[in-house]
């Protein structure tokens, strides 16, 4: 991969990184709140481990991509795309989620912005370009 694409391919990585991370983070936040019924309730479960199981993915498809596979870039341009899109869901929804939850929803939505920006840029488009 060249060197300009493998430069963006490091700062996709990073933004992926800080998504599973997050998300490993309130995952773990919503087991240890889990008893208080006005911060965590059965969505939020639910939102949390299907956040995680995408961020892992993501993770994955990004380091998959960035060593030139093919595959695992379209699927990580889908992903980031189809994430972004369930986040805004989240976060207009009226009630059904708290507000802190929400809110590292939108920074989720930021990282994954950024990582869907970088993907479909042409430089890196280009790498993948057959």
């Amino acid at each position: 991969m060249s060197t300009p694409a493998a430069r963006v391919f490091r700062r996709i990585k990073a933004l992926v990184a800080s998504y599973a991370a997050l998300s490993v983070l309130t995952l773990a936040a919503i087991a240890v709140l889990r008893h208080h019924s006005g911060i965590v309730n059965a969505a939020v479960w639910t939102r949390g481990i299907i956040v995680v199981l995408s961020a892992l993915l993501t993770l994955r498809f990004a380091a998959s991509a960035a060593r030139g596979g093919q595959r695992a870039f379209l699927r990580l341009r889908i992903i980031s795309g189809v994430m972004v899109a369930a986040i805004a869901v989240i976060v207009s929804l009226p009630g059904t989620f708290p507000v802190w939850m929400k809110v590292e929803q939108s920074v989720c939505g930021l990282l994954l912005i950024g990582v869907a920006v970088l993907v479909n840029g042409r430089q890196v488009r280009s790498v993948f370009a057959t």
